[in-house]
């Protein structure tokens, strides 16, 4: 199984941390990863033995980063199954994006009061972007994409948003699953995520807001209507 053994092996790799950290939480940031990066897809079973064999942890510090994870609405525990990746519906989906409007779009006018350097994340993910779009990995496009929309909503400068934002992005990522060609779906969101950058970079906070917006509005409807599609 190619898939599994990467995303295992990304998080033996990264168990380094594990002794710095509550564990389970840390298993938990490690698994959110996977899923943020999208290596883990919805609907695929987690194998409680691999993942403590992968990260080298009991049973019990696995169960419990499993329990957090159901708790953040990104895992599923299903009875005499086991544990799933899930899958966003088309009501969660519109409430990720209710969410989304009020954190990004206050970054978004915070950033007229941060320093220059603070948007500098946002650039870098762009860039990041077009770079992966050039070279044919749509996956990695996708992955800078969450890092783009992550910093407009880390210029509000609240921990606990970014928190949240951390959170609500993993989900996102499931959503992007569900479209089927990432190409399709991404590459049209690579300039607007430019121009946006552009405008913040400029100083047009208020125009820079508006084009969000409507880049929100736009991705929902797309993908609303992609889900019901599907249902």
């Amino acid at each position: 199984m190619p898939e599994r053994e990467s995303w295992l092996d990304s998080m033996a790799a990264a168990r380094h941390g594990l002794d710095r950290s509550s564990t389970a939480a840390r298993v938990a940031d490690l698994l959110r990863e996977q899923i943020t990066d999208g290596r883990l897809v919805p609907g695929e079973r987690l194998p409680e033995e691999d993942v403590c064999r992968a990260v080298k942890v009991s049973r019990n510090t696995t169960r419990e980063a499993f329990r957090l994870l159901v708790q953040e609405r990104l895992l599923v525990h299903e009875f005499n199954r086991g544990v799933f990746v899930r899958r966003v519906t088309a009501d969660g989906l519109a409430d990720l994006y209710r969410v989304r409007r009020i954190m990004e779009c206050e970054g978004v006018r915070c950033a007229s009061e941060a320093p220059p350097e603070a948007i500098e994340p946002a650039g870098t993910a762009v860039a990041d972007g077009e770079r992966a779009a050039a070279a044919g990995d749509w996956p990695s496009v996708g992955t800078a994409d969450i890092r783009f929309h992550r910093a407009l909503s880390a210029l509000v400068g609240s921990p606990r948003v970014d928190e949240l934002m951390r959170h609500l992005l993993a989900e996102m990522r499931l959503v992007f699953h569900e479209m089927g060609s990432p190409r399709e779906f991404h590459e049209p969101y690579l300039a607007r995520n430019r121009r946006i950058y552009d405008l913040l970079a400029g100083g047009a906070i208020g125009e820079a807001e508006r084009e969000l917006r409507a880049y929100l509005d736009d991705a929902e409807a797309q993908l609303t209507k992609a889900f019901r599609e599907s249902e």
